[in-house]
């Protein structure tokens, strides 16, 4: 379609420039023309350059029969009614008002593509912040707690893809809870922020696919509509691990505090212990025994052991000196210890079973400790499993991590949530003659060996002790 344009001002110049830029699908429009009284006009101007016919009189179209098309630019009634008087029947003509309106149809689809093309921009830097740039768990949640969208970091947490996310309930995904999580000490951070329309930061414990518990610290930040707060983008960041190290700071503290204690208390009561005992087996042996008094010398002596026995333990906690590493097998340690606790285990009618890996490499090791270290997780063991029941001491190689598992399982009772957390602290014990420091010295001995020791229990089903340290720690030979 060959199109002849009356008015070179302005609007002709954008007219020209649209059809310029525009990408037509069925009709292919070209502009052959333009007049204008005005040589400045800048449409005509523009006309000029491209190399299209120019004139000062409109007039000059009417001879054409390459024109198929005339659009009326000038604003004037009195042309356009004269172009419609003049133009051949089979050319057609719009006034300037059609004109703009069909300008303006072209210029919203520019303005159409145009947000098409920054929405697919803005996406992709979305999805590149999101899921490359922040390593944290990103969630995008409407008000009503569905889920918009989640990144890919969280997604794998959560061992799902993101389409199974999008359209289910946050707290559904996050937490396993039918319903928003609330309370004091849990309060709901999309609640919050829908509230009060700021953000809001909070820490949370979220449970992974393998329903281990991690703690987030988290910040919830509005999305806004119109002033109206339309739900929020979680960002939420795993301090599991601070605060594991924390704990361990704390508990190190603790330990060295009480060490120092322990070592000057102990050196202090020794003496004074082995005077109250040794006079009490004195006096008992001038005193016959059908006397009422024996029975009372015997409970000072039994009472005057028990407190050597603490005393023992204290010095044996306090002392935690610095290991003499050198090359051993794990093995031979577990099968020593085995041959040191067997008959107690025999006395409690308990059995003793190992499994111990046959490609498990030597390691840097103080042996005498580690063996007092298991020598305590045996015993214990032993003291809270039921006439009957088993203990199982195994071994294995974690290739993945390059480090040394051994693990010590019973069949007892188990430990109660309260307790667990407490069980490596100084003194803490539920046995009537134990000291509580069994555990402590064993934790000790471990961390001095640069490895971790963990519990894992449930009432009724048993307790297991997971000991692990890294094959290549320290230096071959620290002695």
């Amino acid at each position: 379609m060959n199109i002849a344009i009356v008015g070179g001002g302005t609007r002709c110049r954008t007219l020209l420039d649209s059809i310029e830029k525009h990408t037509f699908r069925e009709m292919h429009p070209k502009v052959v023309a333009v007049a204008d009284p005005e040589e400045n006009a800048p449409g005509l101007v523009k006309a000029k350059k491209t190399g299209l016919f120019v004139t000062r009189d409109y007039n000059d179209f009417f001879n054409r029969d390459d024109i198929d098309l005339i659009i009326e630019l000038t604003g004037k009634e009195d042309v356009y009614e004269d172009i419609l008087l003049k133009k051949k029947e089979t050319v057609r003509a719009i006034n300037h008002k059609t004109a703009t309106l069909f300008w303006e149809f072209t210029l919203s689809s520019r303005i159409e593509q145009k947000a098409r093309r920054k929405l697919q921009e803005t996406r992709a830097i979305y999805n590149v912040l999101i899921n490359e740039l922040i390593q944290e768990d990103v969630i995008v949640m409407a008000s009503n707690h569905r889920v918009l969208d989640i990144n890919a970091t969280l997604a794998n947490k959560l061992g799902m893809h993101r389409k199974d996310a999008i359209g289910r309930y946050c707290y559904e995904i996050l937490h396993r809870e039918s319903a928003p999580c609330s309370g004091k000490d849990h309060p709901c951070p999309l609640v919050q922020t829908v509230k009060s329309g700021k953000p809001f930061r909070v820490t949370h414990v979220h449970l992974d696919k393998g329903d281990k518990e991690l703690f987030y610290s988290i910040s919830c930040y509005p999305l806004l509509d119109n002033g109206e707060v339309v739900g929020a983008i979680e960002v939420a960041r795993d301090i599991t691990t601070d605060i594991d190290i924390q704990k361990v700071m704390m508990q190190q503290d603790k330990l060295a505090s009480i060490g120092r204690l322990a070592a000057g208390v102990a050196h202090e009561i020794n003496n004074p212990l082995t005077t109250i005992l040794t006079s009490a087996m004195l006096i008992q042996e001038d005193t016959d025994s059908e006397d009422p008094n024996y029975q009372e010398l015997q409970t000072i002596a039994d009472e005057a052991l028990r407190c050597r026995k603490i005393v023992s333990s204290l010095l044996d906690f306090a002392r935690q000196s610095k290991p003499v590493k050198k090359q051993h097998n794990l093995n031979d340690v577990v099968k020593e210890s085995v041959v040191l606790t067997k008959k107690q285990a025999a006395f409690q009618d308990v059995t003793l079973e190992q499994s111990l890996a046959e490609d498990l490499p030597a390691a840097n090791m103080d042996k005498d400790q580690l063996e007092q270290a298991l020598i305590n997780l045996i015993l214990n063991a032993i003291e809270v499993t039921d006439p009957g029941g088993k203990v199982t001491i195994s071994t294995k190689f974690v290739s993945e991590t390059d480090t040394i598992e051994l693990e010590v399982c019973d069949t007892g009772e188990g430990i109660s949530e309260e307790n667990m957390a407490r069980i490596f602290d100084p003194f803490f014990t539920t046995k009537e003659s134990g000291t509580g420091l069994g555990l402590a010295i064993t934790h000790g001995i471990i961390q001095q060996h640069g490895g971790t020791i963990k519990a894992k229990s449930k009432q009724g089903q048993g307790t297991s002790f997971t000991v692990e340290f890294p094959l290549d720690h320290g230096d071959k030979d620290d002695h």
